[in-house]
């Protein structure tokens, strides 16, 4: 059923993983050059990794068990980008490569609140087709 509210949360989450971070930079350097996710290979293969996670979550409507670890997998791995993100921006001394910070750090935040909104869905979901059975 494609038509769930947890399918509209994880369509976001991903159209923030995969869209957004074209739009918005990570940080600009010293020499006021804006970088974005797209720039380090690594961070953008872990926000298209977090887009095909939501997609492959919307697609696994069928099975919520499976559904909801894939969500929870897609919230692990948005930390660890935020994580990132925290350690390179504070670990750097001075103005060496991060100068100014961009809204683009902040985006896992919000495919994290959006990841949640879904499999607290999920579990909803589940949990009353749990008490229907019971009711048989």
């Amino acid at each position: 059923m494609l038509q769930r509210i947890q399918t509209i949360y994880l369509l976001i989450a991903a159209g923030v993983s995969v869209g957004l971070i074209f739009v918005f930079d990570l940080w600009s350097t010293s020499d006021q050059v804006k970088v974005f996710a797209n720039d380090i290979v690594y961070v953008f293969a872990a926000f298209l990794s977090s887009a095909l996670l939501s997609i492959i979550s919307i697609f696994r409507y069928k099975n919520r068990k499976s559904q909801f670890i894939l969500g929870r997998l897609n919230i692990i791995l948005n930390f660890f980008l935020l994580g990132f993100f925290v350690y390179q921006s504070l670990n750097v001394s001075g103005e060496t490569a991060v100068s100014e910070k961009g809204i683009g750090m902040f985006l896992p935040i919000i495919s994290i609140v959006f990841l949640v909104l879904a499999n607290k869905a999920i579990k909803k979901d589940e949990d009353l087709v749990k008490s229907v059975d019971r009711l048989r």
